[in-house]
């Protein structure tokens, strides 16, 4: 089974190797048929500790790293070719 891949934005940058990201997603509600924004908190393994509050990153499922730590971030460099995670220079 392949691993999940998230995108999201760091919240939290206060640990050694760990960021908080925080995923939106878009949900429809069943009745009222209006579109609500969920979120949720994942802390993520970042080994060099690269992140920094405020910057959008792309996290991947991996093996569990400690009791909350299943996720890890992606680098900049192995994102997928053309996405919104590496940054543009003009």
């Amino acid at each position: 089974m392949p691993r999940r891949v998230l995108q999201g934005v760091v919240v939290s940058d206060k640990m050694q190797k760990t960021v908080i990201v925080n995923v939106e997603r878009r949900v429809m509600h069943p009745i009222y048929k209006k579109v609500i924004r969920r979120s949720k908190r994942y802390a993520a393994h970042d080994e060099e500790n690269r992140c920094k509050v405020g910057d959008v990153v792309t996290i991947r499922e991996c093996r569990p790293l400690s009791k909350r730590k299943r996720w890890e971030v992606v680098p900049r460099d192995s994102a997928a070719p053309g996405g919104d995670a590496s940054p543009r220079s003009a």
